[in-house]
């Protein structure tokens, strides 16, 4: 990206939801505008965790706004990103959908691991350049992540469905703030954040930081009242201060303590009791607030993604790939079939469009046959489970269920996939692959330069793939799988055709 570009990132919390723009300078991002929305989308989620109609009616009002804003601003400029309460909703795509077109830009739900890399993305460019091992810890509406790193580098990283919205609707549910209901919501957060004991003690860091939410409103009110050491220290003793100010007002409407914001006061105590437990649970001494946030993580990201050294994804790939001992040799080959085919599929697509399919097919055929290490005859349903079910980082929970898509229609029945039968670039990037793998069955490269692939044109769906005179005895087996292959397309309403070139003269 030149220098001057302006950049955009989008978070959709369970509390708040935060538009962040930014303009590129010389490689590094420097922040122009900030908007926040208290939405409390988590307070929506029902007993059966679906989403009310007015949680994500002030979701896309919140969104309408933010779109306006964005405005201009092109695709590869923009990430929008949605975390646990979205992550929990079983109805999230209703959502999704119109929330996507009222922005104007698709949204990625997010794994807690990754939502946890982002953080400290954001956090580690927010703070000096520094060898020093670093804990990193966020508390959102209705999840905590932790993350262990050093430098630009998440080494460990945990996401804890546990948050300040949750927290509070389940032990403050009636506004009371008593010494017992904190006693009881801290011990709660021990349980649910014991496995962090092991991977996350003191041993394993020398330098606590904290980021947004909770984090950042205690630091307000401690700083506020001469409660830190330094600004944006905070201390136990801080919070036993700020517990007991919370326990001697009794309620939440008689809350009266400089630096509490009014849309926080609802979700405090919740966030708060989470942060005790963690101070005790690790032996935290002392924790600095630290102004990266996820938001920042996703514009780093996007700096990130624009070349494969650096995207982060690529890496996630390699090391799926090394962990499932896939075969290099036969990866690299039909993939590279499958882009050859793919160009020919894509003539006019824009080049952004185009580069994100052929890097997808790439990914896809690189991990077709992981699931071959647990069955020989059903290995792509085992490979796009893997890929459903992975934590990857740098990549949406979208993006890897597309991937899986791809992955399971590789081979075997069409009909599995049907719901995307109205989707053309997955289908186009489907029939590369599956040719891919045909051409490539005896696990040599293949004899396809003079293979033409086309999407047909006009209102019918199919392919038409041409073979030069002489290809189909020269390469029996493959003819016969191409033959296979057709019974398979006619049994959908895309189709294939085989057609044989004139003898040249």
């Amino acid at each position: 990206m030149q220098t001057g570009t302006r950049l955009a990132a989008v978070d959709l919390g369970s509390n708040s939801f935060r538009l962040e723009i930014a303009r590129l300078e010389l490689g590094q991002i420097q922040p122009m505008e900030y908007h926040k929305e208290t939405v409390r989308q988590g307070n929506g989620l029902d007993a059966d965790r679906r989403l009310s109609q007015e949680a994500m009616q002030r979701g896309w009002n919140c969104l309408a706004r933010f779109g306006e804003r964005l405005a201009g601003f092109a695709p590869g400029q923009v990430r929008a990103v949605a975390t646990q309460t979205l992550r929990e909703a079983r109805n999230r795509e209703e959502f999704l959908v119109v929330a996507q077109q009222i922005l104007g830009f698709p949204i990625d739900v997010i794994s807690g691991r990754e939502e946890a890399r982002l953080i400290y993305q954001g956090v580690a460019h927010s703070l000096p350049q520094s060898a020093e091992k670093r804990l990193v810890i966020d508390i959102g509406g209705r999840s905590t992540e932790m993350i262990l790193g050093q430098g630009y580098t998440a080494e460990t990283m945990e996401s804890y469905r546990i948050g300040s919205v949750a927290w509070s609707m389940r032990y403050f549910a009636d506004g009371a703030l008593s010494a017992r209901s904190f006693e009881i919501a801290e011990i709660a957060a021990k349980a649910v954040l014991d496995d962090a004991l092991t991977a996350y003690s003191r041993e394993h860091w020398e330098a606590a930081y904290g980021s947004s939410g909770t984090i950042g409103a205690v630091a307000d009110v401690l700083q506020t009242a001469g409660r830190s050491s330094a600004e944006g220290v905070i201390t136990l003793e801080g919070l036993d201060w700020l517990r007991d100010r919370l326990i001697k007002a009794g309620r939440v409407e008689a809350l009266r303590i400089e630096g509490i914001k009014e849309e926080r006061k609802p979700v405090i105590a919740g966030g708060l009791a989470v942060l005790r437990a963690i101070f005790e649970l690790l032996k935290i001494d002392s924790l600095q607030h630290a102004h990266g946030a996820l938001r920042h993580g996703a514009l780093y990201d996007l700096l990130d993604r624009e070349d494969k050294q650096t995207d982060v994804r690529s890496s996630s790939i390699e090391r799926l790939a090394a962990k499932f001992s896939a075969d290099q040799a036969q990866a690299s080959r039909v993939g590279r079939s499958a882009v050859h085919l793919l160009e020919q599929l894509l003539p006019r697509s824009k080049k952004a469009e185009r580069l994100t399919c052929e890097r997808n097919l790439e990914w896809a055929a690189r991990l077709h046959e992981i699931g071959s290490r647990i069955s020989h005859t059903d290995y792509h349903k085992h490979s796009a489970y893997i890929l459903d079910n992975a934590d990857a980082p740098g990549f949406s929970m979208h993006e890897m269920h597309n991937l899986s898509q791809l992955v399971l229609g590789h081979r075997g029945k069409l009909r599995k996939l049907e719901e995307r039968f109205g989707d053309e670039l997955f289908m186009r990037q489907l029939m590369a692959l599956r040719l891919a793998v045909i051409f490539c069955h005896a696990r040599q490269d293949p004899d396809i330069q003079d293979i033409v692939i086309v999407a047909d044109p006009g209102p019918a769906l199919g392919f038409t793939l041409t073979f030069r005179a002489g290809w189909a005895e020269a390469w029996p087996q493959s003819a016969h799988l191409l033959r296979e292959e057709v019974l398979a397309w006619q049994k959908t309403q895309w189709g294939l055709r085989l057609v044989q070139a004139p003898h040249s003269t």
